[in-house]
Protein backbone atom coordinates (compact mmCIF):
# COMPACT_ATOMS: atom_id res chain seq x y z
CA UNK A 1 0.00 0.00 0.00
CA UNK A 2 1.11 3.63 -0.83
CA UNK A 3 -0.21 4.94 2.45
CA UNK A 4 1.27 2.38 4.49
CA UNK A 5 2.87 4.26 8.18
CA UNK A 6 6.73 4.67 8.43
CA UNK A 7 7.06 2.97 11.95
CA UNK A 8 10.29 3.07 14.15
CA UNK A 9 11.17 0.51 16.89
CA UNK A 10 13.03 2.40 19.70
CA UNK A 11 14.55 -1.04 22.25
CA UNK A 12 14.47 -4.71 21.42
CA UNK A 13 14.33 -6.08 24.49
CA UNK A 14 11.54 -9.43 24.38
CA UNK A 15 8.46 -7.19 24.07
CA UNK A 16 10.61 -4.92 21.46
CA UNK A 17 11.73 -7.81 19.34
CA UNK A 18 8.20 -8.87 19.31
CA UNK A 19 6.92 -5.68 18.36
CA UNK A 20 9.76 -4.98 15.46
CA UNK A 21 8.71 -8.37 14.13
CA UNK A 22 5.48 -7.45 14.30
CA UNK A 23 6.13 -4.52 12.23
CA UNK A 24 8.16 -6.35 9.61
CA UNK A 25 5.12 -8.93 9.20
CA UNK A 26 2.28 -6.21 8.95
CA UNK A 27 -0.47 -5.59 6.20
CA UNK A 28 0.11 -1.58 6.34
CA UNK A 29 2.86 -0.85 8.40
CA UNK A 30 6.75 -0.10 6.96
CA UNK A 31 9.69 -0.64 9.07
CA UNK A 32 11.71 2.66 8.48
CA UNK A 33 14.05 1.90 11.29
CA UNK A 34 14.99 0.61 14.57
CA UNK A 35 16.97 2.15 17.71
CA UNK A 36 19.07 0.38 20.17
CA UNK A 37 20.27 0.81 23.66
CA UNK A 38 23.59 -1.82 22.83
CA UNK A 39 26.58 -0.36 20.75
CA UNK A 40 27.13 -4.25 19.84
CA UNK A 41 23.63 -4.04 18.08
CA UNK A 42 24.25 -0.98 15.99
CA UNK A 43 24.74 -1.85 11.98
CA UNK A 44 22.59 -5.03 12.65
CA UNK A 45 19.86 -5.71 10.39
CA UNK A 46 16.69 -5.37 11.97
CA UNK A 47 15.76 -8.83 10.73
CA UNK A 48 18.60 -10.39 12.02
CA UNK A 49 17.71 -8.90 15.87
CA UNK A 50 14.07 -10.18 15.93
CA UNK A 51 14.64 -13.93 13.67
CA UNK A 52 13.83 -13.33 10.32
CA UNK A 53 15.07 -12.53 7.86
CA UNK A 54 17.30 -9.52 6.29
CA UNK A 55 14.85 -6.68 5.63
CA UNK A 56 17.49 -3.95 4.84
CA UNK A 57 17.07 -2.16 7.76
CA UNK A 58 19.74 -1.63 9.83
CA UNK A 59 19.83 -0.63 13.62
CA UNK A 60 20.68 2.64 15.11
CA UNK A 61 22.03 4.09 18.00
CA UNK A 62 22.07 7.68 18.21
CA UNK A 63 18.44 9.72 18.36
CA UNK A 64 19.20 12.34 15.67
CA UNK A 65 19.37 9.07 13.40
CA UNK A 66 16.35 8.11 14.65
CA UNK A 67 14.57 11.81 14.27
CA UNK A 68 16.13 12.04 10.77
CA UNK A 69 14.01 9.36 9.23
CA UNK A 70 10.47 11.56 9.73
CA UNK A 71 8.89 8.23 10.53
CA UNK A 72 5.05 8.37 11.64
CA UNK A 73 5.63 6.51 14.36
CA UNK A 74 8.38 5.40 17.20
CA UNK A 75 7.24 2.27 19.30
CA UNK A 76 8.75 3.53 22.35
CA UNK A 77 9.79 0.72 24.20
CA UNK A 78 13.05 1.21 26.90
CA UNK A 79 13.06 -0.19 30.57
CA UNK A 80 12.45 3.01 31.74
CA UNK A 81 10.87 6.48 30.24
CA UNK A 82 13.24 9.09 29.43
CA UNK A 83 11.37 12.14 28.85
CA UNK A 84 13.53 14.66 26.85
CA UNK A 85 13.58 11.33 24.05
CA UNK A 86 10.35 11.20 23.93
CA UNK A 87 9.82 15.25 23.62
CA UNK A 88 12.15 15.51 21.08
CA UNK A 89 10.69 12.49 19.30
CA UNK A 90 7.18 14.37 19.50
CA UNK A 91 8.50 17.47 18.77
CA UNK A 92 10.22 16.33 15.43
CA UNK A 93 6.58 15.58 14.21
CA UNK A 94 6.56 11.42 14.63
CA UNK A 95 3.86 10.21 16.81
CA UNK A 96 4.46 7.69 19.75
CA UNK A 97 3.23 4.83 21.18
CA UNK A 98 4.79 3.34 24.56
CA UNK A 99 4.36 0.52 26.91
CA UNK A 100 5.83 2.83 29.17
CA UNK A 101 2.71 3.67 31.81
CA UNK A 102 3.16 7.22 32.85
CA UNK A 103 0.69 8.12 30.41
CA UNK A 104 -2.30 6.79 30.51
CA UNK A 105 -4.53 8.93 32.62
CA UNK A 106 -3.01 12.25 31.43
CA UNK A 107 -5.41 13.80 34.55
CA UNK A 108 -3.29 12.05 37.06
CA UNK A 109 0.15 12.71 36.00
CA UNK A 110 2.55 15.64 37.35
CA UNK A 111 1.53 18.51 36.24
CA UNK A 112 4.81 20.05 35.14
CA UNK A 113 5.04 16.38 33.27
CA UNK A 114 1.78 16.64 31.63
CA UNK A 115 2.33 20.00 30.28
CA UNK A 116 6.06 19.20 29.45
CA UNK A 117 4.78 16.47 26.75
CA UNK A 118 1.57 18.12 25.90
CA UNK A 119 3.63 21.33 24.65
CA UNK A 120 6.11 18.57 23.00
CA UNK A 121 2.85 17.77 20.89
CA UNK A 122 1.10 20.56 19.57
CA UNK A 123 4.89 21.60 18.83
CA UNK A 124 4.87 18.77 16.60
CA UNK A 125 1.55 18.12 15.81
CA UNK A 126 1.67 14.50 17.05
CA UNK A 127 -0.42 12.46 19.57
CA UNK A 128 1.46 9.98 22.78
CA UNK A 129 -0.61 6.97 23.94
CA UNK A 130 0.68 4.28 26.52
CA UNK A 131 -0.66 0.69 26.12
CA UNK A 132 0.32 -2.84 26.91
CA UNK A 133 -1.41 -6.15 28.27
CA UNK A 134 -1.35 -5.35 31.57
CA UNK A 135 -1.97 -2.68 32.39
CA UNK A 136 -3.94 -1.52 29.06
CA UNK A 137 -6.00 -4.72 27.59
CA UNK A 138 -7.38 -6.12 30.88
CA UNK A 139 -7.97 -2.87 32.65
CA UNK A 140 -9.31 -0.84 30.00
CA UNK A 141 -10.09 -2.01 27.11
CA UNK A 142 -11.74 -5.46 27.68
CA UNK A 143 -13.69 -3.91 31.26
CA UNK A 144 -14.59 -1.24 29.08
CA UNK A 145 -16.63 -3.51 26.11
CA UNK A 146 -18.10 -5.52 29.60
CA UNK A 147 -19.45 -1.92 30.86
CA UNK A 148 -21.49 -2.11 27.22
CA UNK A 149 -23.99 -4.37 28.32
CA UNK A 150 -24.67 -2.38 32.09
CA UNK A 151 -26.52 0.22 33.13
CA UNK A 152 -25.68 0.22 37.06
CA UNK A 153 -21.71 -0.77 38.15
CA UNK A 154 -21.38 -2.24 41.44
CA UNK A 155 -18.60 -3.41 41.04
CA UNK A 156 -15.90 -4.47 38.43
CA UNK A 157 -12.58 -7.04 39.39
CA UNK A 158 -9.63 -8.06 37.68
CA UNK A 159 -7.90 -10.75 38.98
CA UNK A 160 -4.68 -12.01 37.21
CA UNK A 161 -2.70 -15.28 37.58
CA UNK A 162 0.36 -16.33 36.97
CA UNK A 163 1.67 -19.95 37.56
CA UNK A 164 5.27 -19.46 37.55
CA UNK A 165 6.30 -23.24 38.39
CA UNK A 166 8.33 -23.50 35.44
CA UNK A 167 9.71 -20.13 34.68
CA UNK A 168 13.45 -20.83 34.41
CA UNK A 169 14.47 -17.41 35.66
CA UNK A 170 16.31 -18.09 39.76
CA UNK A 171 17.14 -14.07 39.37
CA UNK A 172 13.52 -13.14 38.30
CA UNK A 173 11.94 -15.05 40.81
CA UNK A 174 14.14 -15.25 43.86
CA UNK A 175 16.20 -11.93 43.87
CA UNK A 176 13.26 -9.70 42.44
CA UNK A 177 10.37 -11.47 43.35
CA UNK A 178 10.97 -12.75 46.95
CA UNK A 179 9.97 -16.01 46.27
CA UNK A 180 11.59 -18.95 48.78
CA UNK A 181 11.81 -16.23 51.81
CA UNK A 182 10.90 -16.80 55.48
CA UNK A 183 7.37 -15.89 55.38
CA UNK A 184 7.41 -11.97 56.79
CA UNK A 185 5.08 -9.24 56.86
CA UNK A 186 4.69 -8.03 52.72
CA UNK A 187 7.02 -5.80 51.65
CA UNK A 188 4.75 -2.74 50.92
CA UNK A 189 7.48 -0.50 48.64
CA UNK A 190 5.77 -3.70 45.83
CA UNK A 191 1.98 -2.96 46.37
CA UNK A 192 3.10 0.58 45.92
CA UNK A 193 4.59 -0.39 42.73
CA UNK A 194 1.45 -2.24 41.59
CA UNK A 195 -0.42 1.02 42.70
CA UNK A 196 1.39 3.18 40.86
CA UNK A 197 1.77 0.96 37.71
CA UNK A 198 -2.31 0.14 37.71
CA UNK A 199 -4.05 3.02 39.36
CA UNK A 200 -3.73 5.78 36.36
CA UNK A 201 -5.71 2.92 34.58
CA UNK A 202 -7.95 1.97 36.45
CA UNK A 203 -8.74 5.82 37.41
CA UNK A 204 -8.49 5.94 33.25
CA UNK A 205 -11.96 3.30 33.32
CA UNK A 206 -14.02 4.92 35.98
CA UNK A 207 -13.42 8.21 34.36
CA UNK A 208 -14.52 6.63 31.13
CA UNK A 209 -17.56 4.88 33.00
CA UNK A 210 -18.81 8.56 34.36
CA UNK A 211 -17.60 7.13 37.89
CA UNK A 212 -14.30 8.93 38.90
CA UNK A 213 -12.54 7.39 42.00
CA UNK A 214 -12.08 8.89 45.16
CA UNK A 215 -9.15 7.32 46.03
CA UNK A 216 -6.82 4.12 44.66
CA UNK A 217 -5.09 2.04 47.70
CA UNK A 218 -3.37 -1.52 47.47
CA UNK A 219 -2.32 -3.91 49.94
CA UNK A 220 -0.47 -7.13 49.75
CA UNK A 221 -0.50 -10.73 50.51
CA UNK A 222 1.86 -13.59 51.19
CA UNK A 223 0.94 -17.49 51.20
CA UNK A 224 4.14 -20.42 51.90
CA UNK A 225 4.63 -23.94 50.83
CA UNK A 226 4.31 -26.33 53.60
CA UNK A 227 6.54 -28.62 52.05
CA UNK A 228 9.35 -28.76 50.05
CA UNK A 229 8.55 -27.94 46.56
CA UNK A 230 11.21 -27.89 43.26
CA UNK A 231 10.15 -25.30 40.95
CA UNK A 232 12.17 -24.99 36.85
CA UNK A 233 13.97 -22.37 39.16
CA UNK A 234 15.12 -23.91 42.05
CA UNK A 235 14.16 -25.27 45.66
CA UNK A 236 11.23 -23.55 47.66
CA UNK A 237 11.89 -25.11 51.22
CA UNK A 238 8.92 -25.85 53.40
CA UNK A 239 7.43 -22.51 55.65
CA UNK A 240 8.70 -20.08 52.75
CA UNK A 241 7.11 -17.74 50.33
CA UNK A 242 5.50 -19.69 47.62
CA UNK A 243 2.91 -16.82 46.11
CA UNK A 244 2.03 -12.88 46.35
CA UNK A 245 -1.83 -11.64 45.84
CA UNK A 246 -1.50 -7.68 45.32
CA UNK A 247 -4.34 -6.23 44.89
CA UNK A 248 -5.14 -2.79 43.81
CA UNK A 249 -8.55 -0.70 44.46
CA UNK A 250 -10.37 2.08 43.33
CA UNK A 251 -12.63 3.48 45.73
CA UNK A 252 -16.19 5.31 45.47
CA UNK A 253 -18.57 6.79 47.97
CA UNK A 254 -16.49 5.07 50.20
CA UNK A 255 -17.07 1.64 47.96
CA UNK A 256 -14.91 -0.67 46.48
CA UNK A 257 -15.76 0.11 42.85
CA UNK A 258 -13.06 -1.29 40.37
CA UNK A 259 -10.46 -3.73 41.61
CA UNK A 260 -7.17 -5.24 39.78
CA UNK A 261 -5.73 -8.25 42.11
CA UNK A 262 -2.36 -10.06 40.36
CA UNK A 263 -1.94 -13.43 42.33
CA UNK A 264 1.59 -15.13 41.34
CA UNK A 265 2.20 -18.44 42.60
CA UNK A 266 4.72 -21.29 42.63
CA UNK A 267 2.26 -23.92 43.35
CA UNK A 268 -0.92 -24.65 44.06
CA UNK A 269 -0.39 -26.19 47.70
CA UNK A 270 -0.52 -23.30 50.16
CA UNK A 271 -0.94 -22.25 53.31
CA UNK A 272 -3.30 -20.38 53.56
CA UNK A 273 -5.47 -22.10 50.76
CA UNK A 274 -5.78 -19.20 48.06
CA UNK A 275 -8.36 -19.68 44.86
CA UNK A 276 -6.46 -20.11 41.71
CA UNK A 277 -6.34 -20.10 38.08
CA UNK A 278 -4.31 -21.05 35.26
CA UNK A 279 -2.20 -18.21 34.08
CA UNK A 280 -4.50 -15.55 32.76
CA UNK A 281 -7.06 -13.48 33.63
CA UNK A 282 -10.72 -13.26 35.39
CA UNK A 283 -12.92 -10.31 35.17
CA UNK A 284 -16.04 -10.31 36.81
CA UNK A 285 -18.76 -7.34 37.07
CA UNK A 286 -21.95 -6.95 39.49
CA UNK A 287 -24.04 -4.86 37.97
CA UNK A 288 -27.83 -5.32 36.98
CA UNK A 289 -26.12 -7.52 33.36
CA UNK A 290 -23.60 -9.10 35.88
CA UNK A 291 -20.64 -11.21 34.21
CA UNK A 292 -18.40 -13.75 34.46
CA UNK A 293 -15.40 -13.93 32.12
CA UNK A 294 -12.56 -16.00 31.95
CA UNK A 295 -9.38 -15.75 29.29
CA UNK A 296 -6.69 -18.34 30.14
CA UNK A 297 -3.73 -18.41 28.04
CA UNK A 298 -3.64 -22.11 26.38
CA UNK A 299 0.62 -22.05 25.98
CA UNK A 300 2.43 -24.93 27.87
CA UNK A 301 4.40 -23.11 31.30
CA UNK A 302 7.30 -23.53 30.10
CA UNK A 303 7.00 -21.54 26.88
CA UNK A 304 4.96 -18.81 28.55
CA UNK A 305 8.45 -16.61 28.63
CA UNK A 306 8.91 -16.55 24.82
CA UNK A 307 5.20 -16.35 23.80
CA UNK A 308 3.62 -13.64 26.67
CA UNK A 309 5.47 -10.62 24.98
CA UNK A 310 3.00 -10.92 22.41
CA UNK A 311 0.47 -10.26 24.52
CA UNK A 312 2.02 -6.33 25.10
CA UNK A 313 3.91 -6.11 21.93
CA UNK A 314 0.87 -6.84 19.78
CA UNK A 315 -1.41 -4.35 21.00
CA UNK A 316 1.01 -1.66 20.73
CA UNK A 317 1.76 -2.36 17.27
CA UNK A 318 -2.32 -2.62 16.35
CA UNK A 319 -2.74 0.42 17.72
CA UNK A 320 -0.39 2.68 15.85
CA UNK A 321 -2.44 3.73 12.75
CA UNK A 322 -5.49 4.45 15.71
CA UNK A 323 -2.66 6.97 16.87
CA UNK A 324 -1.43 8.45 14.79
CA UNK A 325 -5.23 9.40 13.47
CA UNK A 326 -5.71 11.07 16.76
CA UNK A 327 -5.80 14.69 18.20
CA UNK A 328 -2.67 16.00 19.22
CA UNK A 329 -1.42 15.41 22.91
CA UNK A 330 -1.51 12.77 25.32
CA UNK A 331 -4.19 10.33 24.14
CA UNK A 332 -6.04 7.68 26.29
CA UNK A 333 -7.71 4.45 25.76
CA UNK A 334 -11.22 6.28 25.81
CA UNK A 335 -9.91 9.07 22.94
CA UNK A 336 -9.10 5.89 20.52
CA UNK A 337 -12.51 4.51 20.41
CA UNK A 338 -12.59 0.54 19.57
CA UNK A 339 -9.88 0.35 16.84
CA UNK A 340 -9.57 -2.97 14.67
CA UNK A 341 -6.75 -4.69 14.20
CA UNK A 342 -5.06 -5.30 10.44
CA UNK A 343 -4.49 -9.04 10.77
CA UNK A 344 -2.61 -11.79 8.82
CA UNK A 345 -3.00 -14.81 7.80
CA UNK A 346 -0.21 -17.17 9.02
CA UNK A 347 1.14 -17.67 5.68
CA UNK A 348 1.24 -14.09 5.37
CA UNK A 349 2.63 -13.83 8.39
CA UNK A 350 5.44 -16.10 7.43
CA UNK A 351 5.42 -13.77 3.89
CA UNK A 352 5.98 -10.86 6.46
CA UNK A 353 10.11 -10.41 5.03
CA UNK A 354 9.03 -9.38 1.52
CA UNK A 355 6.53 -6.76 2.70
CA UNK A 356 8.56 -4.97 5.30
CA UNK A 357 11.73 -4.71 2.09
CA UNK A 358 9.45 -3.46 -0.29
Amino acid sequence: MTADLRVVQWATGNIGRKALRGVIEHPTLSLAGVFVYNPEKVGTDAGELCGVASVGVPAVGDIAEVIALGADCVLYMPRALNVDDVCRILESGTNVVTTCGEFQHPAAMDPALRQTVEAACQTGGTSIHSTGSSPGFISEALPLVLTTVQRRLDRLVINEYGDLSQRDSPEMLFDLMGFGRAMAPFEEFRADFLRASFGPSLQTLAHALDLPLDDVTARGELAATPTEVRIAAGTLEADSVAAQRITVTGWRDGQELIEFRATWYCTRHLEPAWELNDTGWRVTVQGDAPLDVTLRMPIPLDQMAETTPGYTANRAVNLVEAVCAARPGIISVVDLACPVARLNSRTEAEDGTRRAAR
